[in-house]
Order: C-alpha cells, then sequence, then structure tokens
C-alpha cells in the first residue's frame, strides 16, 4: 500500500475533485450550448442543418444527434433523439418502387404541401457512382418544368387566360429560330390555347406567348419569386436551382421560357416547393425534415410547429395554373401514366395535377425525365416530384411513379 503524507493525500484529493468538477462543468457546458441552440428559432435551423447535411447528402437519416466531450481520462457520450416528418409508408413505397424499376439514377421527393414537410424522400444510383443524395442537388435541366414559371408570369402579371390564343409555326417539341421568331401567318400556322400548349408542352407556342405578352423582366422577377437563384434556409441544405434569364427579346428568351435549354436548373426538392405553391393558393412553403429533437431523458428540446410560407403569386392566378396542370394528366402529357387512376371512382374527388419535362443533362449524363404534381382531398394537400436519369433505355416513367405515389398516399384516406 501506498503511504502517502497527510498534505499530499489531501491535495490529491483535492485536485481529483477539481478535475471531476472540470470535465463535469465542461460536459454540462457542452450540452447548454447544445440545449441553447435547439431552443432559439433564430438558430435551431441552422444548428440541425450543419449537423444534419453531410449524413443527408450519403443518404443517411440518422435517429440521434451525438457529440463526445472529452478530459484527459474520460470521454461522454451524449445523445439527442431525432423525429422526422417522414411517413415510413410513404418512404417505403418510394423506396421500394426505386429498386424494382432500376432507373440508371433516380430520387423522389414528396412533400406537404400546406406545412413543408418532407413526407418522403429517396434516391437512387444503380451503379453507385454517384456518391451523393441525388434529392438534394440541382444539377439537372430544369427542362420544361419552368413552364410553370412562363405560365404562372403570363398570368399572374400579364392578366393572360388559360383559353388564350397562340399562334405558332413548326413542330410540338421543337424549337427551331425560324419558327419561334416568326410571326407571319401561313396556311400551315396552327392555334392552340395556352392551357393546351401546357398540357401537351409545345415548346414554339411558349417561345411565342413569351415574345407576344412578356418582358424579359418580367420571367426574371417571377423565377426570383419562385426561388431560383436564392437559398433556401431550412433544417438542411440543398443545392440551389438557377434560372439565368437573357435582358432582351430574342431566340435565347424563347429557349429559357420553354425550358428548352439545359442552363437553368432544379433540384427535386425545389420542384416540390413549386408544385405546392401552385396546389396552396399561391403560397409557398419552405421545406423542413426535422420534427422534433429531445434528450436522453425524454423532454423536447425542439419542436417545428410552425410554417414558413412566402406569396408567390395571387390565389386567383394559382387557380389559373392549375387549371393548366389538371389539363396536364387528363389529357396531356402523363394521360396514359394517369388514365387508370383517373378513371378509378375511389379517386373522383381528388384533385390532380402535373408537369413533365424532358431533356438531356450531363450531371449526371443522361436524359431527364421530370413529373412535378400536386393532389388534394380538399383537406390535405400534397406534392410529388420524380425524377429517372436515364443512359440508354427507360424502365419507368416519371409520372408513372407519381400516379403510384399519389394512390400510397391516398389509399388509407379514401
Amino acid at each position: 500500500m501506498l503511504n502517502l503524507h497527510p498534505r499530499r493525500a489531501a491535495f490529491l484529493v483535492i485536485l481529483a475533485l477539481g478535475l471531476s468538477t472540470a470535465f463535469i462543468a465542461h460536459s454540462s457546458s457542452e450540452e447548454s450550448k447544445v440545449e441553447r441552440s435547439l431552443s432559439n428559432k433564430e438558430s435551431s435551423k441552422e444548428f440541425i442543418s450543419n449537423y444534419l447535411t453531410e449524413k443527408l447528402e450519403q443518404n443517411d437519416f440518422p435517429e440521434k444527434i451525438s457529440f463526445t466531450t472529452k478530459s484527459k481520462k474520460q470521454k461522454k457520450l451524449n445523445l439527442y433523439n431525432i423525429e422526422y416528418t417522414l411517413v415510413p409508408s410513404l418512404q417505403n413505397k418510394a423506396d421500394e418502387l426505386l429498386k424494382k424499376y432500376r432507373p440508371d439514377y433516380a430520387a423522389i421527393v414528396m412533400m406537404d404541401a400546406q406545412t413543408g414537410e418532407i413526407l418522403a424522400m429517396t434516391s437512387f444510383d444503380k451503379k453507385n457512382t454517384e456518391k451523393t443524395n441525388l434529392a438534394l442537388r440541382a444539377s439537372y435541366p430544369a427542362a420544361s418544368i419552368f413552364k410553370v414559371i412562363t405560365a404562372a408570369t403570363a398570368v399572374d402579371h400579364a392578366g393572360v387566360s388559360p383559353e388564350h390564343r397562340i399562334a405558332f409555326n413548326g413542330g410540338n417539341y421543337t424549337l427551331y429560330k425560324k419558327n419561334v421568331l416568326s410571326d407571319r401567318i401561313t396556311r400551315w400556322t396552327r392555334f392552340i390555347t395556352l392551357k393546351e400548349a401546357f398540357a401537351r408542352s409545345i415548346n414554339t407556342a411558349f417561345g411565342r406567348l413569351s415574345l407576344e405578352t412578356l418582358e424579359p423582366s418580367n420571367l426574371s422577377d417571377y423565377a426570383d419569386r419562385f426561388y431560383f437563384n436564392k437559398e433556401i434556409k431550412t433544417d438542411f441544405s440543398f443545392d440551389k436551382s438557377n434560372a439565368t434569364v437573357p435582358k432582351e427579346k430574342g431566340y435565347a428568351l424563347t429557349q429559357v421560357a420553354s425550358g428548352y435549354n439545359r442552363h437553368n436548373t432544379l433540384s427535386p426538392v425545389h420542384g416540390a416547393m413549386i408544385a405546392s405553391t401552385i396546389i396552396n393558393d399561391g403560397q409557398m412553403p419552405i421545406p423542413y425534415l426535422v420534427k422534433s429533437i429531445s434528450n436522453s431523458e425524454n423532454e423536447v428540446l425542439y419542436f417545428n410547429n410552425s410554417t414558413d410560407l412566402s406569396s408567390v403569386i395571387s390565389e386567383s392566378s394559382s387557380e389559373k395554373v392549375k387549371e393548366m396542370m389538371e389539363q396536364t394528366v387528363l389529357n396531356g402529357t402523363s394521360r396514359k401514366s394517369f388514365k387508370k387512376l383517373v378513371r378509378d371512382k375511389k379517386f373522383r374527388e381528388i384533385e390532380m395535377g402535373g408537369k413533365t419535362g424532358h431533356f438531356s443533362g450531363t450531371k449526371p449524363r443522361g436524359r431527364n425525365d421530370w413529373f412535378i404534381g400536386y393532389a388534394s382531398d380538399g383537406e390535405k394537400k400534397i406534392a410529388i416530384v420524380a425524377i429517372t436519369v436515364n443512359v440508354k433505355q427507360w424502365t419507368i416513367k416519371s409520372s408513372a411513379i407519381g400516379e403510384t405515389m399519389f394512390r400510397e398516399y391516398f389509399k388509407n384516406k379514401l
């Protein structure tokens, strides 16, 4: 047994107590710092985002926030429990769809259009070459999804009706300069309403609409209203969607208005925000993923019960854009995918609309196939976005994914 002088023994006891107290104080200080961050409305989402985003980019949804406090002799693991807004049945269905059809690349996002709650978010890469969550990326051409912005600008700013007639020359899905820049009426000139052009995604008609009724500054303003070119701050980070609008009228403007370019890009999460705006009376919800965070004693430190909305277009204008989006699923580019659902008696009272888009992209390389849409039973309003990128052949249309996810959401509600 080691014999120590009483004074030395007393000193060591005091030193040990001091170190222990210092460690406890440090640990307590770290815990207090976390709890202060979670309870502060201004900093809580940023704090959560800083912790979660790196993990979400790897398609990981951690159930706990953890950090370790250290001293020379001790470590303490501090854990906080996370409750997500994700609905397990919807998340599982989204995962199941992509694993079943195995497109080269794909992402699905479903969102509550009134609150911004993310109900499902999944990403798929057949060869595992892309190492990040594809739902968070904005490297995809926005393609014809940008027609939603052009249509909203036309009805909200210029007062254009869905029945407005557009004269155009050329094919339905091409955009030749000689056709779109010409205002000549010949025996080959066709006339189409705005809602028909939207539903069938007629590029030249949208190009003519931009030249005849809009100024470039109008389209740029509404792109900003719809949150292009903006960092969207929430409890997780995702890429900024980009939209560059030329300053003068001309062929470049018609390309932007119709979505016939590779430069303007969109993320799936942002696509869900756009679809939500139309079904939510022109109010855009800011998405969020975390419902609550509690400590190891199950005390709730953070709870998100607020809805962050941004007014984008008027309610009457959103009704006009809805009229166009409804035609997409009834008679337009996604009619085949929605044919059975539209005829299903159980879904007779469900309001649905959508927009498709197609364009070749480079990140990842392949043919991009978009569907953004919404559905509502009068009480609940949801938005869905699906994108698939295929290198050689299609395995499933994104509009078919949207239709299946609508069925899944409403199957227990009808």
